[in-house]
């Protein structure tokens, strides 16, 4: 089936999403983590896309939507918030199922207790809990506010596989994809990663932004947690914890990988299928 590239703008913001599934009646929303883009979720929609219109945002400052203007302001979960209940709205989608990878994931815990509480049917959360460890924070912020230059592709493309290690197993056409569907050119020549290095500021103008504790006790939609078993952003005990408050979430570990699986494989693709049928 195949997708279309689409743009919007909301709250004043051009967004850039992939729709799959455009004719089908029921809807997914699919985010992506913090310094990716909707592309991430390619495997998905396309294995979801037989029965389930796919939404695959670029989030604010990264892929091809817009840099924010604000980014004190607009590079966190508040306006993240109004883009995705805006997207929902202006693309006429009432109920929905939500999946989200690290940051998408955050984002889908707040939501599914506050502005789209009742919306969302199903939730989907992939490697993210509702606090995050100081070592997996600095590890984040180190990389991904000083994005690397690199002369050519191929090289931001073995800089991908190497950072992005833990995703698991990804077939070489599928680096490649993760890599020019993420690369830009900068004025100097040099490729880097496609985000703006400011969107990082969520971190320190709004340090509260992913405690969400609360949030996951108000959560009554059903709910599936993904992990990667060497994941080090969601640990084994904050995800068990998970499982006993809250929604009372499914959990599932998968080998072989660790923040955060990659939702490319058979396996990840069959659960998240069921998951969201049931």
């Amino acid at each position: 089936m195949t997708p279309t590239s689409n743009y919007i703008t909301i709250e004043g913001r051009e967004l850039h999403y992939m729709e799959w599934g455009a004719d089908n009646s029921e809807s997914v929303i699919a985010w992506h983590g913090l310094a990716r883009t909707g592309r991430d979720m390619d495997e998905l929609a396309a294995h979801l896309a037989p029965r389930y219109r796919v939404i695959c945002p670029d989030t604010i400052g990264r892929g091809l939507s817009q840099w924010s203007l604000n980014p004190e302001t607009e590079y966190c979960f508040a306006f993240y918030a109004k883009l995705a209940t805006g997207l929902a709205d202006a693309l006429g989608i009432d109920r929905l199922e939500w999946v989200g990878t690290s940051m998408g994931g955050a984002l889908g815990i707040m939501l599914a207790s506050d502005e789209m509480a009742g919306r969302i049917r199903h939730l989907v959360v992939n490697d993210i809990g509702p606090v995050l460890p100081e070592t997996a924070l600095t590890r984040i912020r180190t990389y991904a506010g000083n994005p690397a230059e690199f002369d050519t592709v191929s090289e931001l493309e073995q800089y991908f596989r190497t950072v992005y290690k833990p995703y698991g197993w990804l077939s070489d056409a599928q680096w490649r994809r993760l890599a020019e569907s993420s690369a830009r050119r900068k004025e100097s020549g040099k490729v880097t990663p496609h985000y703006d290095p400011r969107m990082v500021t969520q971190f320190t103008a709004h340090p509260q932004d992913y405690e969400l504790w609360d949030n996951w006790d108000r959560i009554t939609a059903p709910t599936l947690v993904l992990r990667g078993k060497d994941s080090d952003l969601l640990p084994r005990n904050v995800a068990n914890e998970m499982t006993a408050r809250g929604p009372r979430a499914r959990l599932v570990e998968f080998d072989g990988c660790g923040h955060a699986p990659a939702l490319n494989l058979p396996e990840h693709l069959d659960l998240i299928a069921e998951f969201l049928d049931g």
